[in-house]
Parts: structure tokens; sequence; C-alpha cells
């Protein structure tokens, strides 16, 4: 099943540097999960200024409980870089699919 996981930053004065603090750990987890096929796509959500303020991902697992175990350890959630995650199922149409 595919995924589609838009997450935001926190919005306290404390949110910009938690990013930054756990960026490195989730860009291994996510090369990780790139590397066996679970992670299609990702990017960072900007505000005007170019400011990092979420990410977007699209994400393939099994089903909704692997999904959600990747969450559970994911450094910018434990970390409490992201704040309000939402989760949609979706599909990439064939023309996007190498």
């Amino acid at each position: 099943m595919q995924f589609l996981v838009l997450a935001y930053d926190a919005k306290d004065e404390g949110a910009p540097a938690r990013r930054m603090a756990a960026r490195d750990a989730h860009l291994a987890v996510i090369a990780g999960y790139k590397a066996s096929g679970n992670m299609r796509i990702g990017a960072a959500i900007l505000d005007d200024a170019g400011k990092m303020i979420g990410s977007i991902i699209i994400a393939e697992f099994p089903s909704r409980v692997e999904l959600n175990s990747w969450l559970s350890d994911e450094p910018y959630i434990v970390q409490k870089v992201w704040d309000e995650v939402q989760v949609q199922d979706c599909k990439i149409a064939p023309s996007f699919i190498k």
C-alpha cells in the first residue's frame, strides 16, 4: 500500500533547533527505508521565506501497521520535530513510476 505522509513541524521557539538536531538521524532512517523500497519520495515543506516547516513523504509498506511501526521510531516524531502528522492512502500513477 502507498501512503501520503504530510507532517508539519511544531511551531514553538525550539522547533527549528530540534529539527536540525534530529536531521542526520532522520535522513539515515529514510535512506534505509529508501534502499528497501519503502520510501518513494520525500521533500521538505517550505514557508514563503524558504524555511523548513514540515515534510511530505510518499511511502510504501505492506500495511498501515508497518507504516505505523516506522512512524513510532521516526526521529522527527521521537524528538518532537513533527507536531502534526496526517496519513492518507494514495496510489502513484503508473506514468510516475520508473
